[in-house]
């Protein structure tokens, strides 16, 4: 397993008029969990599309179980449990600054070659990496 956590603090403009997070603005909140665990394992994601890989996001899963509110400061918890295929599987949570968790979700993104537009295993120097970094 990779495991990683990064803190945010919600602005405003990420908020309905109850000062509730948008429900919409969970996606950016996972984007940001996966380029900072792929950063933790030492490559950005920059560096991934720059090797000629795009990774589509395929399937989305997303449980609120209570508010993000503004201003709060919050964890997103970041996994990857299984080792990557042509999918690559990310679970989160998201806990509040009580240490509360406050959502769960997953997503799958799938490995695409930039040029050809096909579908792929995830490329050596990135499943190096995972491999490096798994912890048991």
């Amino acid at each position: 397993m990779i495991h990683t956590t990064h803190s945010l603090r919600v602005r405003y403009g990420e908020t309905d008029p109850m000062k509730y997070v948008y429900y919409g603005n969970y996606a950016e909140y996972f984007e940001v969990g996966r380029v900072e665990l792929f950063r933790s394992i030492g490559i950005s994601y920059d560096e991934i599309e720059n090797q000629g890989i795009w990774l589509p996001v395929s399937d989305y899963k997303i449980k609120y179980i209570r508010p993000a509110l503004y201003d709060q400061k919050l964890e997103i918890h970041t996994y990857v449990k299984k080792i990557p295929g042509v999918r690559i599987e990310f679970e989160y949570e998201i806990f509040n600054e009580e240490k509360v968790k406050i959502t769960e979700a997953s997503t799958t993104l799938f490995f695409l070659d930039a040029k050809t537009s096909k579908i792929i295993k995830c490329p050596d120097f990135l499943m190096k990496l995972i491999e490096e970094n798994w912890q048991h």
